[in-house]
């Protein structure tokens, strides 16, 4: 009989309890809003900024109301203004050139390689043509940080990292998000902590976290913030910044607390499911894995697979037989976008111009999420449909 996947993809853990009981705290107290404390009373949102800047090694963070908000809040807080040119990813999601749009500036779109991360010959050629790259670390994928930023180094280029997929990653030892000028993070649903919707902007540049925080709408209260710089930089920003509240509430950040102390085990149970996937995958005929670098410490909370030059026809058949089989599979190829699995064609509020390189990897990518709701054992079976249907597939060709 043929087996059939019956889990979620979309189904997460529960709230841990300790993160329910301190929201439930936050709730009786009426007290959410991020500067609504009692006499001596440190607000979670200031703990949690605190503990996370510690957690990354950063000197500041500002939590925020998403990781969306992030990348636009990190983007004028370096500087961007209305109609300059910020370079970025071919490959992302769309919340990365919708927050360059969003500022008034205009992405320049950097190719995609084979191993899904950003091409580096491609982004030295295009380096003449903006003074920032907001890097998207797409699918938890790491570039080799250290020559990306000796590119960007000897160009004078302003890094801001988007971490939305790379929460608890490393690169040679150093933190994602730490390379750059900033880095931005979320704790949506579907990332490595859950308050619904959240983000992080992490910074060691005094005037950029000021400007992060004011921008954040901190008004003059920016004093009951731990993880900022002192008052005499506040000085220099504080009636030059506009304020466009984004802060995140103290419900969310009691949310957060414990499970950033939890996101070390979190990280090693992803990798566990992520390694029997990959094992399964492996050797299939037609399917290219992506091998990851000895530097690069990822967390496997989802994994991609090519199948690289096949026709449209062929990688449909083989999601819609997934499909009938339990087995979601999202794909970067289609012509329309489709959920969240857009492309850099499909943003027309962003104009771009043909890519065939990065085209043809686009059209191979196939994606899927790896909750920690699966067991080792829903791993291996996922595994096992997707290897008959892609080989069935492929030997029909």
């Amino acid at each position: 009989m043929t087996e059939r996947f019956t889990g979620s993809f979309t189904q997460q853990e529960p709230i841990p309890e300790e993160a329910i009981a301190a929201a439930v705290e936050v709730m009786q107290s009426g007290r959410l809003h991020r500067y609504n404390t009692a006499p001596g009373e440190i607000s979670q949102t200031a703990l949690l900024e605190q503990e996370f800047a510690a957690q990354t090694g950063a000197r500041y963070c500002v939590a925020v109301a998403s990781g969306g908000y992030a990348l636009g809040c990190a983007l004028r807080a370096v500087g961007v203004q209305p109609g300059e040119t910020v370079l970025t990813n071919a490959f992302t999601l769309a919340p990365v050139p919708g927050a360059i749009a969003g500022v008034g500036a205009v992405p320049v779109y950097v190719g995609v390689t084979e191993d899904l991360v950003i091409d580096l010959d491609d982004l030295a050629a295009k380096v003449d043509r903006a003074k920032v790259l907001m890097l998207s670390h797409m699918r938890g994928h790491l570039c080799d940080m250290d020559r990306l930023m000796q590119i960007c180094d000897a160009a004078g280029i302003t890094v801001i990292e988007d971490c939305a997929h790379t929460m608890g990653a490393e690169w040679n030892g150093i933190t994602s998000g730490r390379h750059g000028a900033v880095g931005c993070y979320s704790m949506q649903t579907y990332k490595h902590v859950n308050s619904g919707e959240g983000g992080f902007l992490v910074t060691d540049d005094a005037e950029i976290a000021a400007r992060a925080i004011m921008l954040s709408g901190s008004y003059m209260l920016y004093e009951r913030h731990l993880a900022a710089p002192g008052p005499e930089v506040f000085e220099r920003v504080k009636y030059v910044t506009p304020n466009i509240s984004g802060r995140m509430d103290n419900l969310r950040a009691a949310i957060l607390r414990p499970q950033l102390r939890a996101l070390e085990a979190q990280v090693t149970r992803w990798n566990d499911r992520y390694a029997v996937v990959e094992q399964g995958l492996r050797g299939t005929p037609g399917l290219r894995l992506t091998e990851r670098p000895a530097a690069e410490r990822f967390v496997g909370s989802s994994i991609q697979f090519l199948l690289l030059d096949w026709s449209r026809e062929a990688v449909q058949e083989v999601l819609a037989r997934c499909a009938k089989r339990g087995v979601e599979l999202k794909w970067f190829g289609g012509a329309e976008p489709s959920g969240f699995t857009s492309r850099y064609d499909s943003w027309r509020y962003a104009p771009s111009q043909p890519m065939p390189a990065s085209d043809r990897v686009l059209r191979g990518i196939v994606d899927m999420r790896l909750p920690l709701t699966f067991s080792l054992e829903d791993c291996a079976q996922v595994a096992r449909i997707i290897r008959a249907e892609v080989g069935a597939v492929f030997q029909s060709r």
